[in-house]
């Protein structure tokens, strides 16, 4: 899944590619909103963790992955 994360006062948003699930990552980011957590913390698929401090968060996009088409079928 594709998720894009706006942060305050940066010029570039950050795009990852996470295994969670849509659900998992807005739970991930109400908790850091509600100041449960000062950070924003997500996975992508490589097991890298990404971490936002909640109170520099813009927006967040949370988006289907988009599934490759291969071979000539797919035109």
């Amino acid at each position: 899944m594709e998720v894009k994360i706006g942060v305050q006062n940066a010029p570039r948003e950050i795009v990852i590619e996470s295994s969670q699930s849509a659900d998992e990552v807005e739970g991930a980011v109400a908790k850091a909103l509600e100041g449960d957590s000062k950070l924003l913390s997500l996975t992508d698929e490589h097991g890298r963790r990404i971490l936002v401090p909640a109170e520099r968060l813009a927006y967040v996009e949370i988006g289907e992955q988009a599934v490759r088409k291969v071979g000539f079928g797919a035109l």
